[in-house]
This record gives structure tokens, sequence and C-alpha cells, in this order.
């Protein structure tokens, strides 16, 4: 299952609180797409996922919205 999380307008620290609270919901193998405009998510999700064990498995920029699969393990 893929679910979305659009974050656009909101500053850090909110689109990783966002993103933590999602991932608690979804169950391994899912997908979670995060799409945010702050700059602050291409470091500090990658911080929160070392801490879950989750993994990131596509980055991209679009529009200058930064796109982030994550998958839950």
């Amino acid at each position: 299952m893929v679910q979305t999380l659009n974050a656009i307008g909101k500053k850090c620290p909110m689109p990783v609180l966002l993103t933590k609270k999602e991932l608690k919901k979804m169950n391994p193998g899912d997908f979670l797409e995060v799409i945010a405009d702050d700059r602050g998510v291409l470091e500090d999700i990658p911080a929160l996922l070392r801490r879950t064990g989750d993994k990131i498995v596509e980055t991209r920029e679009d529009n200058g919205n930064i796109i982030m699969k994550i998958e839950k393990v």
C-alpha cells in the first residue's frame, strides 16, 4: 500500500513529526510518499529513519517540492 503525506507549507519540525506519526500506523512493506517544500526534510527525515529503521527508496524534486518515498520496514 502507498500512502501520501502532503506537508507542503509546513515548516520543520512538523513534516518530520507527521511522518513519524504516519509510519507508526503503517505495516511493514507499506510505502509513505512525503511531499514537502521545507528543505530541512532532506536532513531531518533521514535522521528520523535512522532511529526507526525504515528506509528511503527514492528522493526527487518536482517544482520546488521534495518528494521522498519511504518503505516501512
